[in-house]
């Protein structure tokens, strides 16, 4: 069985960071080791929740994980919460990476062309030098945009300006650059990337659902880790986050008696497993 080690916050009630990562990578058949950077009463959409910093337990973590010899097929990041966060999950990178495994980053910190409270231009730059040690990024435009220290184009930017800041992301070093959330030619709404070695756009979508909900960057880039584990190809594993993303927010949008604080991803579990088995 292949192994993920996830690196990120918990909240105990909310669907997001480890919350979401755990249950969908187990789901898709891996097991799912986690770094909690955090743990939260609820996530951020909350007023007065509760956080607990575990900084601290991070690097002793690390240090038993290595001296076990513990390895992992792919190493995921989510929400960092500081630049310290990001300096030791830097030393975690270059403890656990191997010539066969992968490095997948999604830097969350931004929405809508703001960055999350707490965070500043100083933290972006620290995400970005972090992003030069991964093999696949994927920001949303916001978080694109503020890593570069480059004007938002907004939320509907053009595939050009979205190309633009695909070529300037991929100066960071990874072997892919993917930006989510994007406007499409075709009217649709999904992801763009540029493969660096190929050099060589790609992109796909499906029809925008009118929605918007805390925690869809994550559902998206836990399927991704999880269908590039089932030994999809990076387009292949992108195709289905893009599609599962979609049936967990069309099933919330659908459903009288959703939670407000998240999407059905759960209800959407089997056809994410039938996604992976057609593939």
């Amino acid at each position: 069985m292949k192994r993920v080690m996830s690196i990120q916050d918990i909240s105990c009630v909310g669907k997001c960071s480890l919350t979401v990562a755990l249950p969908i990578i187990s789901a898709m058949g891996m097991e799912c080791s986690i770094v909690p950077t955090a743990v939260l009463s609820t996530h951020t959409q909350f007023s007065d929740f509760t956080f607990r910093d575990l900084t601290d337990d991070m690097e002793p973590i690390k240090e038993h994980w290595k001296k076990e010899g513990f390895k992992f097929d792919a190493i995921y990041t989510g929400y960092l919460g500081s630049k310290r966060q990001i300096d030791i999950v830097a030393d975690y990178f270059d403890t656990f990476k191997k010539d066969d495994n992968v490095i997948i980053m999604d830097p969350a910190m931004a929405d809508n062309g703001q960055l999350y409270a707490g965070f500043d231009e100083v933290f972006a730059k620290e995400m970005s030098k972090l992003c030069g040690k991964a093999d696949i990024i994927l920001p949303n435009i916001s978080e694109a945009s503020l890593m570069l220290g480059v004007k938002y184009p907004g939320e509907d930017a053009s595939i050009d300006e979205v190309k633009d800041l695909l070529l300037k992301l991929a100066k960071f070093g990874p072997k892919h650059a993917v930006i989510t959330g994007v406007e499409l030619e075709d009217g649709k709404f999904g992801f763009m990337g540029y493969d660096t070695e190929k050099e060589e756009f790609y992109s796909y979508g499906n029809e925008k659902v009118d929605m918007k909900s805390h925690g869809t960057g994550d559902v998206f880039a836990s399927t991704f880790t999880g269908a590039l584990m089932n030994d999809k190809s990076v387009y292949e594993a992108l195709k289905i986050a893009a599609d599962f993303t979609r049936a967990a927010i069309l099933n919330t949008y659908n459903d009288p008696d959703s939670v407000d604080y998240g999407v059905n991803f759960e209800k959407e579990i089997p056809f994410l497993v039938d996604l992976i088995e057609s593939t």
